[in-house]
C-alpha cells in the first residue's frame, strides 16, 4: 500500500449501488479516494415484509453521482479516466422490457414475501447447487413468487437482471453483467460458473431472459459514445464486470486470504473469508469471489447497523432521527457486560445464519423493573457480536484455517461502543478500515486489475495495492470469557421459540395487515 496520492497513471469511477443510495468515488492505483458523490433512493414498503425500489432510480442515481463526480476533476485528470467499476445490492432485482423500462418496482433482498415459495423450493439440493441456503435473500424464490402471483409481467420481460446487470445496459447499451453480481439471484451452478436449467426453471425464467455472462475482472463492454461525449471524457472507457458489495467489501479490506475475514457493519451485518474451493455449508452462503475462479464463504446477518438505527428512531430521542446518540452510547458503555441478565435475539428481520429461518422474529427476554432504555440498546449491540462469534467459528471449520484477525467497515465502527463489544464478542483483533466506501473501493480494485494497473490482472494484488487501514481494536480477553457465558444462555432462545415463530407467521397470514400503502410504485 501506497499512502501517497498518484499524480499521474489511471483514474477508475466506482459506483456502488445499495439499499438507501448510490455512491460514486474517482480512485488512483494507490487506493486513494480523490471525489465522491451519492444520491438517495427511495425506499418503498406497499406491505408487511414487502421491500421494493424503483429500478429507474439505479440507473439515475448512477448517472447523477458520475456526472458529479468528474465534475469535480480538472481537463487533464478528466483524461486519465481509465475504467469503470461496478457493486451493488446483491439479490435486488427487476423485469425489464427490451428498451430498459421496468415492468414493475424491483424486488429488493430484504424483502419477506416468498416464505411460501422457499418452503415450496428450497432444498439441501438446491443450496448445494446455487451455493444460498433457502432464506429470504436469493432472488430465485422472489422470481418465483412473481411466477405464482405475476405470472404476466414476468412472461412479458425482456430482461430480468440485478441491480449490477442495469447499470451495465444503461453505460453500455448490452444486456452483460459479472457473475460475481448475478451469482446472488441464486440462479447459476455455481461450480460452473453458469446459469442452471434447474434453477431457472423453479424461478420460472428462460437463458434468454437473463444478462449475459463475463467473469468478474474483464472487460464487458466500452461505455456507449453518447455517454462518452456527455461526460466530456478523451477515449472510450471499459466498464470492468464487477461483483456484490458483500464480496467488494472484502476486496476493498485487502482480506484477500483465508486466514482474513472481512467484517462489514452494515445495514446487514456480514462477514466472510476468500477460498479458492468451492464448500456448502448448512451455516454460510458460498458467493462468487471477485478473484476469478474464487468463492467467498459468507455469513449474513440481516439485523445490523438496520436494528440500532431502528432502536434509536423507535425508542431514541425524537430529535435525532434515528441518528448515533453519544449520550445513549455513553449510558450502555457504563452497563456490565450481559446488561444484567438481559438477553436478545436480534432477528427482527428474519434469521439467516444460522438458522435461515424466514418467520423467525426478534425477542428481548430478561427483563426487570431496573433495565433502561440503554441496558436494551446495550444488549442489542451484544446480542449481533454473539452470533458473529458463533457464526465466524462455522467459517473457519469450512476452510480449516484458524482467523488471525478480522477487517471492518460500515457505518456501525463508528461506534466506539459497538466496535469493542464486537472485538470482545469475537474474541480477535479488529482492524478498521478507513476507507468509508469501501464496496465502491472493492469495485475499484477489480477496476484497476481488469486494466492490469499493477502489471497484472491479479486483483488479490491490487487490493494490497489499495486498502487503506486505521485503528485496530484489541479484544479484552476477560470480557470475552463473561460473553461466552452469556451467549450461551442466548443461543438457547431459538430452539425453544422456533415453534412460537411458527405460530405467529400463521396468525399473521390469517390476520393479514390493515395499514394504509406507503407509495407501491412510481411506475
Amino acid at each position: 500500500m501506497d499512502t501517497k496520492k498518484a499524480h499521474d497513471g489511471p483514474l477508475v469511477i466506482a459506483i456502488d449501488s445499495s439499499t438507501t443510495s448510490t455512491k460514486a468515488i474517482i480512485v488512483d492505483e494507490n487506493g486513494h479516494v480523490w471525489h465522491t458523490a451519492k444520491r438517495n433512493i427511495q425506499l418503498h414498503t406497499p406491505a408487511m415484509d414487502f421491500y421494493e425500489h424503483n429500478p429507474i432510480r439505479w440507473w439515475e442515481t448512477t448517472k447523477e453521482c458520475i456526472g458529479e463526480v468528474l465534475s469535480k476533476l480538472s481537463s487533464k485528470d478528466r483524461e486519465r479516466i481509465s475504467a469503470i467499476g461496478i457493486t451493488h445490492q446483491r439479490e435486488s432485482f427487476a423485469p425489464f422490457d427490451k428498451n430498459g423500462i421496468p415492468l414493475r418496482n424491483g424486488i429488493l433482498w430484504l424483502d419477506g414475501r416468498a416464505t411460501k415459495q422457499i418452503r415450496a423450493y428450497g432444498s439441501q439440493h438446491i443450496h448445494d447447487l446455487s451455493g444460498k441456503p433457502p432464506g429470504v435473500t436469493p432472488g430465485i424464490y422472489k422470481i418465483a413468487w412473481l411466477k405464482e402471483n405475476e405470472n404476466e409481467i414476468l412472461k412479458k420481460a425482456h430482461k430480468i437482471v440485478e441491480v449490477h446487470g442495469y447499470i451495465a445496459w444503461n453505460l453500455t447499451g448490452k444486456w452483460i453483467s459479472s457473475v460475481a453480481a448475478t451469482d446472488s439471484l441464486g440462479l447459476l451452478d455455481i461450480r460452473k460458473f453458469d446459469y442452471s436449467d434447474e434453477l431457472l426453471n423453479i424461478a420460472g425464467v428462460k437463458r434468454e431472459q437473463m444478462a449475459n455472462l463475463v467473469p468478474p475482472g474483464e472487460i464487458m463492454e466500452v461505455l456507449k459514445p453518447e455517454l462518452v461525449a456527455e461526460w466530456k471524457l478523451s477515449k472510450p472507457i471499459p466498464v470492468i464486470a464487477g461483483l456484490g458489495d458483500g464480496q467488494a467489501a472484502g476486496i476493498g479490506a485487502a482480506a484477500v486470504s483465508p486466514d482474513i475475514a472481512f467484517l462489514n457493519l452494515g445495514t446487514a451485518v456480514n462477514a466472510g473469508v476468500e477460498s479458492t474451493n468451492y464448500k456448502c455449508d448448512p451455516i454460510f452462503r458460498t458467493h462468487v469471489s471477485g478473484i476469478k475462479g474464487n468463492f467467498v464463504f459468507e455469513i449474513l446477518q440481516s439485523s445490523g447497523s438496520y436494528l440500532a438505527g431502528w432502536f434509536r428512531q423507535s425508542l431514541g430521542d425524537p430529535k435525532l432521527l434515528g441518528e448515533p446518540d453519544p449520550r445513549l452510547d455513553e449510558e450502555a458503555s457504563n452497563i456490565p457486560p450481559g446488561c444484567e441478565g438481559l438477553v436478545t435475539l436480534p432477528y427482527w428481520n428474519a434469521v439467516q445464519s444460522p438458522y435461515w429461518d424466514s418467520v423467525a422474529r426478534g425477542a428481548v427476554v430478561g427483563w426487570r423493573g431496573t433495565h433502561s432504555k440503554a441496558h436494551m440498546y446495550r444488549s442489542i449491540l451484544e446480542s449481533i457480536g454473539f452470533e458473529m462469534k458463533f457464526n465466524l467459528e462455522s467459517i473457519q471449520k469450512g476452510t480449516g484455517v484458524k482467523l488471525k484477525s478480522i477487517r471492518a467497515m460500515g457505518g456501525g465502527t463508528r461506534s466506539k461502543l459497538w466496535r469493542q463489544i464486537m472485538a470482545d464478542s469475537i474474541g480477535l483483533p479488529i482492524t478498521i478500515c478507513s476507507e468509508d466506501e469501501i464496496s465502491a473501493l472493492g469495485a475499484a480494485v477489480i477496476a484497476m486489475a481488469g486494466i492490469e494497473a499493477h502489471g497484472s490482472k491479479n486483483v488479490a494484488n491490487a487490493a494490497k495495492y489499495m486498502a487503506q487501514f486505521g485503528e485496530t481494536i484489541e479484544p479484552d480477553l476477560t470480557q470475552s470469557e463473561r460473553y461466552k457465558e452469556v451467549a450461551e444462555i442466548q443461543h438457547k432462545l431459538y430452539p425453544q421459540l422456533k415453534n412460537v415463530f411458527e405460530q405467529l407467521y400463521i396468525l399473521s397470514e390469517k390476520y393479514p395487515s390493515t395499514r394504509p400503502e406507503s407509495p407501491k410504485s412510481e411506475l
